[in-house]
């Protein structure tokens, strides 16, 4: 695993949004890294009403899909290194800064926040 997906990354991914065009180097990076800390934000963003997304099809769909891996990292692992971030509380996006964090792997993201107090991330974000 040469990156971890944001969760934004992840859905646009699957569902093949236009949005992907902005990044033509993110091919190169698969098979791409997936916290299941994202699979649990999608299910959430689809029970606010935030996207329009069918589960358990988006999950089996992701699951099924040789450009991903699931990469389960040790619950207390992730949760020693999420209670290091104090610049958010958005869980989600903390849970994810720590999943990068442990395994030391890029994330790839497009959230400012993320961006600017998270290391590391993908280097062609910033091109």
């Amino acid at each position: 695993m040469t990156l971890l997906l944001d969760t934004h990354f992840l859905i646009w991914l699957v569902l093949g949004s236009n949005r992907l065009k902005e990044f033509p180097w993110l091919d190169k990076y698969r098979p791409w890294g997936v916290s299941p800390i994202s699979l649990l934000e999608v299910q959430y963003l689809a029970e606010v009403g935030r996207i329009e997304i069918e589960n358990p099809e988006f999950t089996e769909t992701l699951l099924n899909d040789p450009r991903f891996l699931v990469d389960e990292v040790p619950l207390l692992s992730l949760i020693r290194q999420a209670m290091q971030i104090a610049w958010t509380r958005d869980p989600f996006d903390r849970l994810l800064s720590a999943h990068s964090a442990t395994r030391r792997t890029p994330l790839c993201s497009v959230d400012q926040l993320v961006l600017e107090n998270h290391l590391p991330v993908v280097r062609e974000l910033f091109m």
